[in-house]
């Protein structure tokens, strides 16, 4: 009973800051799931990207319904994203077969590596935003977004991490696509990935359904009241805390 509060808790806390900050569930939680709840690196990253495929449904229809989806987009990076996924997973299950439980200090490190990544490239988001904000673009192309989906596709497959960050950096850096339009875009892409992610990983019996369930309970909640009180904190400053703590959570998962 207790554990299945702390779990209940943990999806509550999780869903607050996504709420509260818009920084990624996958980021958030695989670290509090692996660190926290002591839930082995590859049950983690399978349970991982199936939260983060039911958390993504609402805003993805509520961005469907505003028009702020480039589905064109959409399809291109999910053309990349898909079979970069299935190499990602099967990478993975190699590395299992090959050294058995070893493959969580594998994913751990790779985590590692993407938590020293991604909340570096998140300090920085607004400065790169001011400077490409009337800048034409420069990838031009459906490959450009098939390779950035392929390359994202492929970590998540692996670590469920960067199915939002990732590809909505890549897309600001190389695309300048209005901010409304990279974010709708990039949640309803993060559906079709997570949901073969998720689904994969779930064949291969990496994914506790009941955890996912305890997560869900508490990140509903949990996201409608950061939503509210996000218009109402200093953001910027709870971002770069943020950050620094997931900065610190990558060095401890190399060097642990």
């Amino acid at each position: 009973m207790e554990l299945l509060a702390a779990k209940i808790f943990v999806g509550f806390i999780v869903g607050l800051l996504i709420g509260m900050t818009g920084v990624g569930g996958g980021v958030l939680l695989l670290p509090v799931l692996i660190f926290g709840l002591r839930v082995p690196a590859i049950i983690a990253v399978g349970s991982d990207a199936l939260f983060n495929f039911f958390t993504k449904i609402p805003a993805s229809l509520l961005h469907l319904k505003r028009g702020t989806v480039r589905r064109n987009v959409v399809i291109a990076l999910a053309l990349g994203s898909v079979p970069g996924s299935i190499i990602g997973v099967n990478l993975l299950m190699h590395i299992r077969h090959l050294y058995g439980d070893g493959v969580n200090s594998f994913i751990k490190s790779a985590v590692g590596v993407l938590l020293l990544v991604i909340p570096t490239l998140m300090l920085f988001q607004r400065r790169i935003e001011e400077r490409v904000a009337n800048r034409p673009p420069t990838m031009k192309g459906f490959a450009g977004m098939v390779g950035i989906g392929l390359i994202a596709g492929f970590l998540v497959g692996m670590t469920s991490v960067g199915s939002g960050s990732i590809i909505m950096m890549l897309l600001l850096l190389f695309y300048s696509f209005p901010p409304k339009v990279n974010v709708g875009t990039d949640i309803v892409h993060a559906i079709i990935l997570t949901g073969v992610t998720s689904f994969l990983h779930f064949r291969l019996g990496n994914v506790d359904p009941g955890l996912v369930v305890s997560l869900l309970i508490g990140s509903i909640p949990g996201g409608l009241l950061g939503s509210h009180l996000s218009t109402r904190m200093p953001m910027l400053w709870l971002r770069r805390i943020l950050c620094a703590l997931l900065l610190i959570t990558g060095a401890r998962m190399l060097w642990a």
